[in-house]
């Protein structure tokens, strides 16, 4: 398999569970201003869409979209526990969790990187993300991870997108739970490989 990705973009979150499941796969890193892969080719000829993750498959297809090609990563080796079996409740909860990850914190946090938006949007989006991170901290009371004792491909998720609060002026201070929370997840030994391999750490 290869994971296309950008350093510090959502795609990590993908390149840790991949890491965490312990399969085989090449990264390719993608110049997103650009739409160029380091290879020269143009990216959108993998993703259309043009933006990352992408992951390869063996044969050759396209996998896109975070919360799919993590569930897709664990279903590769059930017996890691990144993801309840397909079917049962907890699975559910697992989408869940994904689907919150993805529509309530990824893309508000995500949003204030965009030089355009005004400091009164940023301000009301930090309003909103304040609230979303209330109802987080109480869900993490007393867990070690999104679900319980057990590091799930959410948590990577989680992990990645919070990640970027001190780049766009979000402190998380507010929120010491959430704070070792991440401090847990960022001392796992694949998560730190995933951050050396995409340069953001040393």
């Amino acid at each position: 398999m290869k994971l296309f990705y950008s350093p510090g973009a959502c795609s990590m979150s993908p390149h840790i569970a991949l890491l965490e499941a312990g399969l085989p796969f090449t990264l390719s890193k993608v110049d997103l201003k650009e739409k160029r892969i380091e290879s020269g080719e143009d990216f959108n000829g993998v993703n259309g869409k043009g933006y990352v993750p992408a992951l390869e498959l063996d044969n050759g297809q396209v996998l896109t979209e975070g919360p799919a090609i993590v569930q897709y990563i664990a279903d590769q080796k059930p017996g890691s526990g990144l993801a309840p079996a397909s079917g049962s409740v907890e699975r559910y909860r697992l989408q869940e969790w994904l689907n919150f990850i993805t529509g309530e914190l990824h893309k508000q946090m995500g949003s204030m990187f965009n030089p355009a938006q005004s400091t009164e949007w940023k301000d009301a989006v930090k309003a909103t993300l304040g609230k979303r991170l209330d109802w987080l901290s109480t869900q993490l009371s007393g867990k070690q991870y999104l679900m319980g004792d057990t590091f799930t491909v959410a948590d990577g998720y989680l992990f990645t997108v919070l990640g970027w609060a001190g780049h766009v002026g979000f402190d998380l201070s507010k929120w010491p739970g959430i704070q070792s929370y991440l401090a847990r997840v960022g001392a796992r030994p694949k998560v730190i490989e995933a951050m050396k391999a995409e340069g953001l750490i040393q």
